[in-house]
């Protein structure tokens, strides 16, 4: 009870003594850019691109990936400042150089700072002189979360995530969506309700930060599988089949790389699984559909603007998947497809003959 009541005061504290203080958003793509609106209509925010011919255009135009700037934020390329200037850090950025951006940003954290990342991938940490394409298979001792990362590369503790229903596009047209702060301290959640939460959308708390994050992160397999049924013409009985079969492959991967089942089941598991699904602006499902019209991988990725987690994410977790020994049918026939030439209609018909017997059978009666 007494530390319950110093945490509530604590926080209380925190919240009241940073109020006037920016919100950081490192990472000016279409979701950071996003973000950095929404927090702007509670706060000033400052807006991190390394980039500085980016920054000056950005600031000239008022615009970024074509997404009209907010008037309470401002552009920097300093991580020290923004490091200095805020508590409260959104790093968005891809998984691909997570990594780096933390060492980069690492010397400027306090044990005070508090960071909520919103990446949907994954971190490769690799014994010395090894690649992925090296490694027969990747077990969690290699394999890590984006809040994972943060911890090991910086002193702050206090980490959360936001994962949901959240395509750029939509929520740059203000329509209604919803995200999911999920950290084991609940001023983590609190803290981002409080600047996140408005009439048009909605934040749910979530304890399982593990599991949170690899929600978002595996659903951008079924996504890519999801854009591959709609090339080939396919209707809505294959998209409820895939969905379906894809929300159970995830509970069983997620479970076995440390998350909880309810985390697979709420709005940053079935909820995000069902909107990228069925979105031609999600850019995994954009994958999909392209190599189901018979265009190359490499192609396809040349010619995007932004990162599909997605296709690195297969390569990782079939790799895990084949550690755990858990029977990852959609993310095997994915892999077949992006990384072994095997056609996107092949795969289909090699899940189509596998005998499956239960179907829902990781809920107990």
């Amino acid at each position: 009870m007494f530390c319950t009541i110093i945490t509530t005061v604590w926080l209380a504290m925190t919240l009241s003594t940073s109020s006037d203080k920016p919100v950081g958003v490192i990472g000016a793509g279409n979701f950071g850019t996003v973000m950095a609106n929404m927090l702007a209509e509670q706060k000033q925010v400052l807006l991190y691109t390394r980039n500085h011919e980016k920054a000056k255009q950005i600031r000239e135009t008022r615009k970024s990936r074509g997404i009209e700037l907010h008037p309470s934020i401002d552009v920097v390329t300093n991580l020290e400042l923004l490091a200095n200037s805020c508590d409260v850090i959104f790093p968005i950025v891809p998984s691909a150089v997570f990594r780096a951006m933390m060492r980069d940003l690492a010397p400027f954290l306090k044990p005070y700072h508090l960071l909520i990342h919103g990446t949907k991938g994954l971190d490769l940490k690799l014994p010395h002189g090894e690649t992925i394409e090296t490694m027969k298979f990747l077990d969690r001792t290699m394999v890590k979360t984006m809040s994972e990362v943060i911890r090991e590369e910086s002193v702050v503790a206090r980490v959360g995530c936001l994962a949901g229903p959240n395509l750029s596009r939509e929520l740059a047209e203000r329509q209604p969506g919803a995200t999911v702060i999920a950290s084991p301290f609940q001023e983590v959640i609190q803290t981002g309700k409080k600047l996140l939460r408005s009439d048009r959308f909605q934040v749910y708390e979530n304890n399982d930060l593990i599991g949170v994050e690899l929600a978002g992160v595996l659903k951008n397999i079924i996504a890519i599988a999801a854009g591959a049924l709609s090339g080939l013409g396919y209707g809505e009985n294959a998209r409820g089949l895939l969905i379906s079969r894809g929300a159970v492959e995830m509970v069983y991967m997620g479970r076995a790389m440390g998350g909880n089942t309810k985390a697979f089941l709420g709005v940053a598991g079935i909820g995000d699984l069902v909107a990228t699904c069925n979105s031609p602006s999600s850019r995994n499902f954009t994958v999909g559909y392209r190599l189901a019209k018979g265009e190359k991988l490499p192609e396809i990725l040349a010619d995007m603007d932004e990162v599909a987690e997605g296709v690195n994410t297969v390569k990782i977790i079939k790799k895990c998947a084949d550690f755990y020994k858990v029977r990852a049918m959609i993310t095997e026939s994915l892999y077949r497809v992006l990384f072994e030439n095997m056609t996107v209609q092949d795969a289909l018909s090699q899940l189509m003959r596998f005998q499956f017997t239960l179907d829902i059978d990781f809920i107990k009666d």
